[in-house]
């Protein structure tokens, strides 16, 4: 089983949010897991143009490192998503790596794969940027198991609770990808998110040629 963190801080070995990352992911790998931890500040990923290729094609016109990096992300059964709060959201090379998997949200290629997310904040917000990260896992196809958020301003010590939360969390992460726990609500939301795609696609299907291919082959397509 494998899962991989994403750190979207620019403060590298400094961050604040790389801990409770980190120990999201040393609970999964006490689960058994085999772990990757990348920094998205180490990636180049230039903003989507919205011209569509991906809907026809699959392909991106962008050459730079997306697609190595949504390779990866497919490769895995779980995704770890971190990132601290900027003004009400997340870091930008975050937000570029989102805009750019919009042929994924299509297809909800992340079916089948579990995440959660994890937000470190000054004063407030975190909450609602660790929320928003899980509604893009969602979004995307993936089942979310938790998320943490932590404002370190008015409590130095909260990020060491919230350090051993998180690694709870990973353990969570790993117990539900081999089904010790369900989500038969999330389960619901799925299927009608696939279904609602599926009919967007087969009305576009000249031109979303790509995105129909895939609907047939998952078998999905009715």
């Amino acid at each position: 089983m494998k899962i991989i963190g994403l750190n979207a801080s620019p403060r590298g070995k400094e961050s604040n949010t790389l801990k409770l990352v980190q120990a999201v992911l040393a609970g999964a790998k006490e689960e058994g897991a085999e772990i990757n931890l990348l920094d998205l500040y180490n990636f180049d990923i230039n903003y989507c143009t919205a011209c569509g290729t991906c809907y026809s094609t699959g392909e991106c016109t962008i050459i730079d490192d997306f697609s190595d990096l949504f390779d990866r992300i497919m490769n895995v059964e779980g995704i770890v998503l971190g990132a601290p709060n900027y003004i009400d959201s997340v870091p930008a090379p975050l937000k570029a790596l989102f805009d750019r998997m919009a042929d994924a949200i299509h297809c909800q290629m992340l079916t089948g794969k579990f995440g959660c997310s994890v937000c470190t904040a000054g004063g407030s917000g975190e909450q609602e940027v660790a929320g928003y990260m899980n509604k893009v896992l969602t979004t995307l196809g993936a089942t979310v198991v938790g998320g943490i958020g932590v404002a370190i301003g008015w409590n130095p010590e909260a990020l060491r609770l919230a350090e051993k939360e998180a690694h709870e969390l990973g353990k969570k992460l790993v117990r539900s990808i081999r089904g010790e726990h369900t989500y038969p609500e999330q389960d619901e939301i799925h299927l009608q998110r696939r279904e609602y795609f599926c009919q967007l696609v087969k009305n576009n299907k000249d031109r979303f040629a790509h995105e129909y291919d895939w609907f047939v082959g998952m078998g999905w397509m009715k």
